[in-house]
C-alpha cells in the first residue's frame, strides 16, 4: 500500500530497516526483505536506510530531549516490573509503569542503586488527549492519562522502535505512514514525541 499510493501521488516511497531489536533483527531477515520486493517489483526511491547506522543522531536527538526536561532514567529492575503488573493484574488494574522514577516538582525519587544502568523514559503528558484524523478508521482519539511513560532507550544506551521511527519521519521528511492496524497503540506515543520536538506528525492510515 505504501508502494502503490507512492506511485500514484508521484511522492517518494522509502524503505527502512527498523533493526534496533538486536534478538529479532538477524541479516537473513533483512535479505528476505529487500528479496522479496524485488521479486515483486516493489522499487523503492530512497534507501534502504538501517537504524542501527543511524545512533549517533538518536543519541543527539535523546540527548535534547533529556535537556529539556522530556526524557528522565529508570532504574526500575525487571523484578519490580513484574511484580507491578502483578499486582496491578489481581486488582484489576491496566498494567502500566507507575512513574516512580518520574521527577516532578517536590516529589522525592528513591536512592539511585548501584551498578544499575537505566533505561530512558520519555515523560508522556499526564492532562489532555491526542487526537489523530486516520485516513483508514477515521478519528482516534486516547487520554493522555491511558498512556504510560514510554521507554525510548535501553539499558546499552540502544534507542527503541518508537523513539527512532519519530526520528526517522522528521529527518526523511515522510508525509504518510500507511501500515499495520497493530500499530494504533504505538501512534499516540509518537505524535507525543514529535509534539516534545516542535514538530508535526505525518499523515497516518492503519489497514486491517
Amino acid at each position: 500500500y505504501p508502494w502503490a499510493f507512492a506511485r500514484a501521488t508521484g511522492g517518494d516511497f522509502i524503505l527502512r530497516i527498523e533493526d534496533t531489536d538486536l534478538d529479532r533483527s538477524t541479516q537473513a531477515s533483512v535479505d528476505v526483505i529487500i528479496e522479496g520486493m524485488a521479486w515483486l517489483g516493489l522499487n523503492y526511491d530512497e534507501g534502504p536506510f538501517y537504524q542501527m547506522q543511524r545512533m549517533d543522531r538518536y543519541k543527539a536527538v535523546l540527548a535534547e530531549l533529556q535537556a529539556a526536561g522530556h526524557v528522565y532514567p529508570c532504574y526500575t529492575s525487571l523484578a519490580e516490573l513484574d511484580a507491578l503488573r502483578e499486582r496491578q493484574t489481581v486488582a484489576k488494574q491496566k498494567p502500566r509503569y507507575d512513574g516512580r522514577w518520574r521527577p516532578e516538582p517536590g516529589k522525592s525519587l528513591p536512592p539511585v542503586p548501584p551498578g544499575v544502568a537505566p533505561v530512558l523514559r520519555f515523560k508522556n503528558p499526564q492532562q489532555g488527549r491526542v487526537a489523530w484524523e486516520d485516513r483508514v478508521k477515521g478519528r482516534i482519539e486516547i487520554s493522555n492519562s491511558e498512556l504510560d511513560d514510554l521507554v525510548i532507550a535501553r539499558p546499552d544506551g540502544t534507542p527503541t522502535y518508537n523513539f527512532c521511527v519519530v526520528v526517522d519521519d522528521i529527518d526523511m521528511a515522510i508525509t504518510h505512514v500507511i501500515r499495520g492496524d497493530d500499530h494504533v497503540n504505538n501512534t499516540p506515543r509518537q505524535i507525543n514525541i514529535f509534539e516534545a520536538l516542535g514538530r508535526s506528525a505525518p499523515v497516518y492510515a492503519h489497514l486491517p
